[in-house]
């Protein structure tokens, strides 16, 4: 979908400069800030990789378990189906460090584990989980107190009030973030969200997939006369609906 925006754009801007006779400006401007990307990318390489080195070798000195049983308190609010010594909260706390610090960058590799973790948590293999669903929430709103990668870019095109923006980005990214943990408790609760609803809607129309990695209490167990989608006929299909029909005219006679 990007390729196609981005392509967008170009186009828009090359049909625009020769409609207004200004092509020769939308070249220059197209290979002056080609530069500027080149050269703010490569600026960022340093700061990256330190911080992405910083994180490994928090991972290896054992920080990272440390650190999440510090914010175990908070982990057990936003995520009460992760039991306390799986390894996804390790994990998730490291990441949720990282995005807090503002580099979202160095946090990916940790964020993908994190979804790999809580995955052994799911029961289904297309469904996401409350926790999954949770974990992308607080990741996508997450409150900022240092943002580093911002600051850098900043730091790159203006020399002076790089570090302006920490205030502003602090409320925003708190606001976002408990706005965003709002509405996935509310979403996940409501009968089109909710996950088990979700599992029982996939049961129902034969589609459900079934994680044989799950790990948990609770294994999906489907009912003896549950036929996949793939098996059912037309004749199935016939037969349901009648079925449906009939109980439904026995209810209105009850009525």
């Amino acid at each position: 979908m990007m390729n196609y925006i981005w392509a967008g754009l170009v186009v828009i801007a090359v049909i625009a400069g020769g409609v207004t006779g200004t092509m020769n400006d939308v070249l220059n401007n197209l290979f002056d800030f080609a530069q500027t990307a080149v050269d703010i990318s490569l600026g960022l390489i340093g700061i990256m990789a330190f911080f992405c080195g910083l994180m490994r070798v928090m991972e290896k000195a054992g920080m990272c378990e440390a650190l999440g049983k510090a914010i175990s308190p908070v982990m057990r609010l936003l995520f009460p189906e992760v039991p306390a010594d799986h390894p996804a909260n390790s994990i998730m706390a490291i990441y949720f460090a990282a995005n807090i610090l503002g580099i979202g960058n160095a946090a990916t590799p940790f964020g993908l584990r994190s979804m790999q973790e809580l995955q052994t948590l799911n029961k289904t293999k297309d469904i996401a989980s409350d926790a999954q669903a949770m974990l992308l929430a607080v990741a996508t709103t997450s409150i900022t107190l240092i943002p580093v990668t911002a600051i850098a870019f900043r730091a790159k095109i203006q020399t002076e009030g790089a570090a302006e923006i920490v205030v502003p980005v602090i409320i925003a990214t708190t606001i976002s973030t408990v706005t965003g943990i709002f509405f996935t408790i509310i979403f996940g609760k409501t009968k089109r969200w909710n996950y088990q609803a979700c599992i029982d809607r996939e049961i129902a129309a034969g589609t459900i997939q079934i994680n044989e990695n799950y790990i948990g209490p609770d294994p999906i167990v489907l009912p003896d006369d549950y036929v996949s989608a793939e098996d059912r006929d037309e004749s199935y299909v016939a037969k349901v609906e009648k079925a449906v029909e009939e109980e439904q005219k026995e209810a209105k006679e009850e009525k």
